[in-house]
């Protein structure tokens, strides 16, 4: 019987500017958790309730675990660092217990735990990913760099949402609609071109602007060095390009518009594994 076992999770970028809780890319940045079973320690809330989910869905006795994390995804900065721990933790006690759960119903678990799927799908797929309800469909990435911009304070996703208005305007709604559906046809026959100014979103980063000012110049100065857009990533506080090329201008343009001697910048590409799963 395996006793321990190390998941592997990336990151992700969600919404991509208009795609709000529906698109989502796995990055090659990762957090691994290891869970043992049978040594028990104290537990954060998060691993308590994934596990609590976890073995009342799967129809498993519950039973004594521990986990550790071993973290590279930078957190409270929309890089979907809390989906990254739940699905190890979910992930690492479905192998603990002899597997009774595929990974599509460990999605909707996790979907389930973070109120939204857009982190979830694209961590557990990998690539691209349209995540609508239960289903999802997942495309391959190929020669796009996602350069960050990592701000020197968090925001944390329940604020976030609390600012957003109830009604928006048809005509952002349209909008933002168009917009989504472009990126999305982008990624599908990747003819990555085609994102060029599909990233403007109408639905919610004009409102989470007001909690990251920096937002709307760090946009501009991406796409002025070369970028084909950059939007805010998931709720922030990061802020993603997408290019084909002059990654380090790019980053360097971001840098500069942030003004922040703290701020920090991360170049990185697709990951199209999604979760990977290591037992002793």
């Amino acid at each position: 019987m395996t006793r321990q076992v190390t998941i592997r999770v990336p990151a992700s970028t969600s919404n991509l500017g208009p795609g709000f809780d529906c698109l989502g890319v796995a990055l090659k940045i990762y957090n691994e958790v290891t869970v043992v079973r049978g040594a028990s320690s104290r537990l954060p809330r998060i691993a308590t309730d994934a596990a609590k989910l976890f073995f009342k869905r799967a129809h498993v006795r519950p039973f004594a675990f521990s986990c550790s994390t071993k973290e590279q995804v930078p957190r409270m900065r929309g890089l979907g660092s809390s989906a990254t721990i739940r699905l190890g933790i979910l992930h690492g006690l479905n192998r603990l217990a002899g597997s009774p759960l595929d990974r599509l119903s460990i999605f909707c678990l996790c979907a389930e735990l973070e109120g939204h799927p857009d982190n979830a799908a694209p961590s557990s797929f990998g690539g691209f990913t349209v995540a609508r309800g239960k289903t999802i469909q997942r495309f391959e990435v190929s020669r796009l760099y996602f350069i960050f911009l990592i701000p020197d304070f968090e925001i944390k996703t329940s604020h976030a949402r609390k600012i957003l208005p109830q009604k928006i305007s048809r005509v952002a709604a349209v909008q933002s609609l168009g917009n989504a559906c472009a990126i999305t046809a982008a990624f599908a026959s990747r003819d990555y071109a085609k994102l060029r100014g599909a990233f403007v979103d109408r639905l919610h980063q004009p409102f989470r602007a007001k909690l990251i000012p920096i937002l709307p110049h760090v946009i501009a100065a991406a796409e002025k060095a070369g970028a084909l857009g950059a939007f805010l990533s998931g709720s922030g506080s990061g802020i993603c390009a997408v290019t084909l090329q002059d990654r380090h201008k790019i980053a360097a343009a971001m840098m500069r518009a942030a003004k922040s001697r703290s701020a920090r910048t991360i170049i990185t590409t697709a990951d199209n594994q999604g979760v990977k799963t290591h037992g002793t």
